[in-house]
């Protein structure tokens, strides 16, 4: 159970939901604080842009097979999976829920997380670093054009959105890897701090967003039961991946610590990518309910991978010790 607890940052961000169901902002202090949300997600991007190491990537495009296995994972088995769930009837979840559910199964994967549950499962963590970051590369472009084309039905929803993208991600990003040779050890030396920044940017874009939903009802519109039965969703599109990328790579021949980082690599969603781009994406009014999915999607991948990671241990040490006493 205590590998199981509740991920802190996932409390502040329960904590920010209640905060802003309470005590949501209004009138012209919510125009404020939407300017600064913005530049916060500007600055978010630039910093990550600055962070990604270009060697990094182009030493692991030898590793190409792994890496378009993990790609494919992201942004083809997902978004078939979010077009799926996006079948269940009215009665089970709502239309706004079903296009969160679909919506974050277009995005791109965790960087920090897949790394460590990587590491810790004995996998290839260089090529984890690698998948991981090419992930997020892609997905600045790849994850708003299939969600546009997932969630036009929906309506609020076009592509005149990818060019809001544009400025205000990709744009951002791009700038922070052509300063990278200025600031790129400056950033590299402080990334305590600056992952405290990127917590915090998404702890405001929540408050932002459910201050938003909370004034137009949002309350009103899920039920407890809608909670569990998306839940239980989320559940099982995570099973669903986990098991295709497990069994999956051990078919295509892939060594084991490859396996393991096709596995953590392909199965996550970034929850710090997603809730900048819904908050792009979407009208205010829906966002709230947008990022619930995958706001409950992020804690669920997190107790799942964190049980996954130390059984890939526990395995990897028996047959070290095995190997040991055979010597």
């Amino acid at each position: 159970m205590r590998r199981l607890r509740l991920d802190g940052y996932i409390l502040a961000l329960m904590a920010t939901v209640g905060v802003a169901s309470l005590l949501p902002v209004r009138g012209e202090a919510a125009l404020a604080l939407g300017w600064v949300t913005k530049v916060a997600i500007g600055l978010l991007f630039f910093l990550h842009g600055a962070r990604l190491s270009r060697n990094a990537v182009i030493a692991g495009l030898a590793h190409w097979r792994l890496h378009l296995t993990v790609l494919a994972a992201t942004f083809v088995l997902f978004p078939a999976l979010g077009l799926l769930a996006g079948l269940a009837p009215p009665s089970l979840l709502s239309a706004p829920i079903l296009a969160g559910v679909t919506f974050l199964c277009c995005l791109p994967s965790t960087v920090q997380s897949s790394i460590a549950f990587t590491s810790i499962a004995r996998g290839n963590v260089a090529a984890a670093v690698c998948a991981a970051s090419a992930s997020n590369l892609f997905g600045i472009v790849l994850s708003p054009l299939l969600a546009s084309l997932l969630l036009r039905s929906h309506g609020g929803f076009s592509l005149d959105s990818v060019w809001a993208i544009v400025a205000q991600l990709l744009a951002p990003f791009v700038a922070g890897q052509l300063a990278r040779p200025w600031i790129g050890e400056w950033v590299d030396r402080r990334k305590a701090m600056l992952g405290l920044f990127d917590r915090g940017s998404i702890v405001l874009i929540v408050y932002t967003a459910f201050s938003e939903a909370v004034t137009r009802g949002i309350w009103r519109q899920v039920s407890t039961l809608e909670i569990a039965v998306l839940a239980a969703a989320c559940l099982v599109i995570l099973g669903v991946v986990l098991a295709a990328t497990a069994f999956g790579s051990r078919a295509m021949g892939f060594s084991r610590p490859d396996q393991i980082t096709i596995v953590f690599c392909g199965s996550k969603k970034s929850l710090a990518s997603g809730v900048p781009m819904a908050s792009i994406l979407f009208p205010a009014g829906q966002v709230g309910l947008i990022v619930l999915p995958l706001m409950i999607f992020h804690q669920i991948q997190l107790m799942a991978c964190a049980f996954l990671a130390q059984k890939y241990a526990e395995r990897a040490e028996v047959s070290e010790s095995g190997a040991l006493s055979v010597n």
